[in-house]
């Protein structure tokens, strides 16, 4: 039996963490193709994101997906990526936190479509895509 990852439980208990201290929370992303990004804010493959609840709506930090909704450039996105995505995330005013390895070669994680990402009905505030009962489980590797 596999073991359920450790890393959405350290995302959200750093991100706690930040906020009972009074630091900005950051989250530092992958850029991965299935995730419609903002190009101009993509620096070195990865793109950092301020999460303090005063930068973000609606933060949802599941167990697969993390979702928010915030203003770039005076214009409001929904931003919806795996939590697999992570790379690590710290606090702005101590540059402390967490960094996660990056996954191995042979490991498999679920990494949702860009379809699955873009209809917000497909993601219940779980984090977990909807599953049909009639269809099977798939996955794919991820290198």
């Amino acid at each position: 039996m596999k073991l359920p990852s450790t890393k959405p439980y350290l995302i959200r208990s750093i991100y706690e963490w930040c906020n009972e201290c009074g630091y900005t929370p950051l989250l530092s992303v992958k850029a991965i193709p299935q995730v419609d990004f903002l190009a101009d804010k993509i620096q070195n493959g990865e793109i950092i994101f301020n999460i303090h609840d005063s930068a973000v709506h609606n933060l949802v930090i599941g167990n697969d997906i993390i979702s928010f909704s915030a203003r770039f450039g005076g214009v409001a996105r929904e931003v919806v990526f795996p939590t697999e995505a992570v790379k690590g995330i710290f606090a702005r005013e101590v540059n402390q936190g967490i960094a996660f390895p990056e996954n191995d070669a042979g490991s498999r994680s679920y990494i949702p479509e860009k379809s699955e990402i873009d209809d917000k009905n497909k993601l219940p505030k779980s984090g977990k895509p909807k599953s049909d009962k009639k269809s099977k489980a798939s996955l794919r590797l991820v290198k």
